[in-house]
């Protein structure tokens, strides 16, 4: 093993797990007997996990359980074999939303580097990986550091995430953390609202990742009644976004909105809330997206 450390950003979501060159869903599930198919399995101290499928609960952390460390080795493979690496020093850089950072900040560095130098098995191939070390990082203003530059000297950072929404008030480039605040109104609560008036008008759900499949790029196997509800939902759920930010007393008269995260307008995720917070919020032209 060489000297290099490799460091590899990790966005632990409760939707989704992200990697500079990767996105998949935030789903384990554990497999009792050695698997035939070797696609998203993860062999970890004798046992075998499937990577993905339906996505984890909400929980109150994600140090509770062994999921997301199970989950950071899935990263840390994919990127890993990316970089034609399999035997590596790693550092890994992760994010916490801003209201949890200082109460959550050690015991995510703890779980993480629970241990020094870990081996395990993804899709066929070994890894061995040291973890030289973990920093974590608030997610919102990391989203946006490197190009506050581009920005008005006052702005309102707004990370819109799978479960949680950061807003963070930036003035001359430097974050106001006395004015941060974390709402749980992330897009698994649009999804939630939008099944729950499945149940309302048509009696019955639809499967999460359908859901997802029709924000993303609009098609999918949503028949139309079901289409026009998400449509419907992900208006209100606009508004309520806008309506959550002023009553903090967020003013984008005088803090344009910089929306980021994986919910943003620009992600690759999300198509059709990208449209419809784009037309929404240029309604009020006092956004910017990233």
């Amino acid at each position: 093993m060489d000297r290099h450390i490799e460091v590899i950003g990790i966005d632990h979501g409760w939707s989704g797990m992200k990697t500079s060159r990767f996105c998949f869903t935030s789903g384990v599930k554990e497999i009792t007997t050695e698997p035939a198919m070797k696609e998203n399995i993860l062999g970890y101290k004798g046992k075998f996990y499937k990577i993905g499928g339906k996505r984890l609960e909400v929980k109150e952390n994600k140090v509770q359980d062994n999921n997301y460390y199970l989950l950071t080795l899935a990263a840390l493979a994919k990127e890993l074999k990316a970089r034609k690496k399999y035997s590596a020093r790693v550092l890994i850089a992760a994010g916490l939303p801003l209201a949890r950072f200082g109460a959550e900040k050690e015991g995510f560095i703890r779980y993480l580097s629970k241990e020094k130098e870990v081996l395990f098995v993804f899709e066929g191939e070994k890894f061995s990986a040291v973890i030289e070390r973990v920093s974590v990082y608030p997610q919102c203003y990391g989203a946006v550091a490197d190009r506050l530059y581009k920005y008005p000297d006052m702005v309102t950072a707004v990370d819109l995430g799978s479960w949680t929404l950061d807003v963070m008030p930036v003035v001359n480039r430097d974050p106001d953390e006395s004015r941060c605040v974390t709402l749980p109104h992330g897009v698994i609560t649009c999804i939630q609202q939008i099944n729950r008036e499945y149940v309302r008008q048509l009696n019955g759900e639809a499967d999460e990742a359908q859901i997802q499949q029709f924000l993303i790029n609009g098609g999918g196997s949503l028949p139309e009644k079901y289409q026009d509800i998400v449509v419907n939902k992900l208006s209100g759920y606009c508004r309520q976004i806008y309506h959550h930010i002023r009553e903090f007393g967020y003013n984008p008269d005088v803090m344009p909105f910089i929306f980021c995260g994986g919910g943003a307008p620009c992600a690759p995720t999300l198509g059709k809330l990208t449209k419809l917070l784009s037309v929404f919020f240029a309604f009020f032209n006092k956004s910017i997206f990233r």
